[in-house]
């Protein structure tokens, strides 16, 4: 999988998820079989820049290459000045959103809103292409509505302004996450244009992603909410692409381990009060298909300090390893 000059090492993408895919989530979903990961969806107001919420989104220390940091906004200008400021303190790719269902996006005319206006699409890629010299990729769904289904018209403006890659998810913006992703659509796409094509949406299992690359001849597979909780799906589907063999589950004592060491890093980089509220959600994922673990979530959501949470933790995989025994 090539995007412009960078060679990724498989072709399995981390979608870019708002209050998920911070830089320790990123690292952890890269270690474990990644070969790409996208920032959150990063303001192209200038007026946020220098906020700490946007800082930390824009925080790539120590991350391998390349950096991809996703930008989203609805002019033109505003999106090239943002998608400078990203190279210029670390992004290697910027990918753009027009992909985006949630209503305080749409609403001011960003994400998916923007596939109703084709000329407005243009302007904004081809100011953004133009104003940096990294690969510039872009996300998008289907359309506005089944009834506005206008992803192929997009997918031509994007590769006549230079985009390097596009990303599908197969909804369109009224569907939000409802009904089943429309993989054929991404496969018109992909037989229509000349620059890679990711399929985005319900891929959850090594099967899927077989089947989606070699049915639709897409390029590559973003996962988005599977990966939420389930970090190892990107080394279960590299495996499975690889040899065509699944590999066993990771143990409860890899989940704990794996889920210990995430929520640290959550408590290092956002500080102790921020982070344990950020791991939570986390925690949940985890444990949802643990033994006991809807109890469990219940009990540790009125935790209030960071090494109660880990010893919680702890705790409860010391009895869920005795229960799974």
């Amino acid at each position: 999988m090539q995007i412009g000059s960078h060679r990724l090492k498989n072709n399995l993408v981390l979608a870019p998820m708002a209050g998920v895919t911070d830089q320790p989530f990123r690292q952890l979903c890269r270690k474990l079989g990644a070969g790409l990961v996208v920032s959150e969806m990063v303001t192209s107001n200038p007026a946020l820049f220098h906020t700490r919420k946007t800082q930390l989104r824009l925080s790539h220390i120590s991350e391998p290459e390349p950096r991809s940091v996703q930008i989203a906004g609805a002019n033109p200008e505003q999106m090239a000045i943002a998608a400078r400021f990203n190279v210029e303190h670390g992004a290697q790719i910027i990918d753009i959103n027009m992909g985006c269902p949630a209503k305080k996006v749409c609403n001011v005319m960003a994400g998916s809103a923007l596939l109703r206006d084709e000329p407005l699409v243009t302007s904004i890629l081809e100011a953004v292409v133009n104003v940096v010299d990294v690969p510039v990729t872009l996300k998008i769904r289907t359309g506005w509505d089944k009834e506005n289904n206008n992803a192929i018209n997009i997918a031509k403006i994007a590769e006549s302004s230079g985009i390097q890659a596009l990303t599908v998810h197969g909804r369109s913006r009224a569907c939000g996450f409802k009904g089943i992703a429309e993989h054929d659509t991404v496969g018109q796409i992909k037989a229509a244009v000349n620059i890679p094509i990711i399929a985005n949406g319900d891929i959850t299992t090594p099967e899927q992603a077989k089947y989606i690359l070699s049915t639709y001849g897409v390029d590559a597979i973003m996962i988005g909410r599977a990966a939420q909780g389930n970090p190892w799906i990107f080394r279960e589907m590299r495996h499975y692409l690889q040899t065509g063999q699944h590999l066993a589950k990771p143990s409860i004592d890899e989940v704990r381990d794996t889920l210990s060491g995430h929520v640290a890093a959550l408590h290092d980089y956002y500080g102790e009060y921020q982070g344990l509220r950020i791991a939570r959600k986390h925690i949940g994922w985890y444990c949802k298909t643990q033994p006991n673990g809807k109890a469990f979530i219940s009990q540790i959501n009125r935790v209030e300090s960071a090494n109660e949470q880990l010893d919680n933790i702890a705790a409860y995989f010391s009895v869920a390893e005795e229960l799974a025994a």
